[in-house]
């Protein structure tokens, strides 16, 4: 019994392992051109955080869809964030 606890602790132990060390991609949703990241939410000089539809601006200011403020391009895209 104690054999079969111990092995299911590993096995358990390896999975949860295994997972928190994967490298998480973007997922794309059949050619999406949002799923892409080449809509004007990702691209434009001041995007949303969250990439609303229709947010994205050449100023700075909020997202018309969620209020969030916008950020710089640039600063969302350092630190190997990017799409």
């Amino acid at each position: 019994m104690k054999k079969l606890f111990y092995s299911l602790l590993t096995i358990a132990a390896l999975s949860i392992t295994a997972s928190c060390g994967a490298d998480h991609e973007h997922s794309t949703n059949g050619g999406d051109a949002k799923a892409h990241g080449t809509s004007k939410e990702y691209t434009s000089a001041y995007i949303c955080p969250m990439h609303c539809e229709g947010s994205g601006s050449d100023q700075p200011g909020k997202c018309p869809v969620c209020e969030m403020d916008y950020v710089a391009l640039g600063d969302h895209t350092k630190d190997g964030h990017s799409h």
